[in-house]
C-alpha cells in the first residue's frame, strides 16, 4: 500500500529526552568497530579539544528514527519491508557525553519509485536548552509497496 502522501510536511511533536551517556557512546563505536580513542576517554577527548567524550558522526542514528510519530498507523508504513536508504548529517558541534538531547521530525518527501515507496525525514537534534547541535536526513525505502 503507498505511503500516505498526506503526511509530506508534517512534523512531529520533539521526542523524550534521552541523556547521552559515555557508555552509550562507548557501544555505539563499539557497534560500529571504531577504536578512536575520542569516543571512550575523557582525557583523549580533552586532548583534541573537547570537553568530554563525544559520539562518532553517526551516533544520532539511534534517537533520530525513534519518534512515535512515524509509527502512526495512518503514514501506512510496513516497517517489515523497510530498507535503509540513506543519511546524511549536519553538525553544530559534535554531540557529548552529558548532553540530553530530543529530536523533531518533519516528512519532507514521499515519492514512488518502481514498485518502492521513498520517504526523507528531516530531523532536528537539539539539547533540552534548545541548542542546535545536529540535523539529520534519512532516506527510508519500503520495498514492494
Amino acid at each position: 500500500m503507498a505511503l500516505n502522501r498526506d503526511f509530506i510536511g508534517r512534523s512531529f511533536p520533539p521526542s523524550e529526552p534521552y541523556e547521552v551517556s559515555r557508555v552509550k557512546i562507548r557501544e555505539f563505536a563499539d557497534a560500529i568497530g571504531d577504536p578512536n580513542p575520542v569516543y571512550r576517554d575523557a582525557d583523549a577527548a580533552k586532548a583534541a579539544g573537547h570537553p568530554d567524550v563525544i559520539a562518532p558522526p553517526t551516533f544520532p542514528i539511534v534517537v533520530s528514527l525513534g519518534n512515535p510519530g512515524l509509527a502512526d498507523p495512518d503514514l501506512n508504513l510496513n516497517y517489515a519491508m523497510v530498507v535503509h536508504g540513506e543519511q546524511r548529517f549536519e553538525y553544530t558541534r559534535p554531540i557529548k557525553a552529558g548532553d540530553v538531547v530530543t529530536c523533531t521530525s518533519t516528512i519532507t518527501e514521499i515519492k514512488s519509485i518502481g514498485n518502492n515507496e521513498k520517504m526523507v525525514v528531516e530531523t532536528d537534534v537539539k539539547t533540552v536548552e534548545g541548542e542546535l547541535v545536529c540535523k539529520t536526513y534519512n532516506t527510508i525505502v519500503e520495498r514492494g509497496a
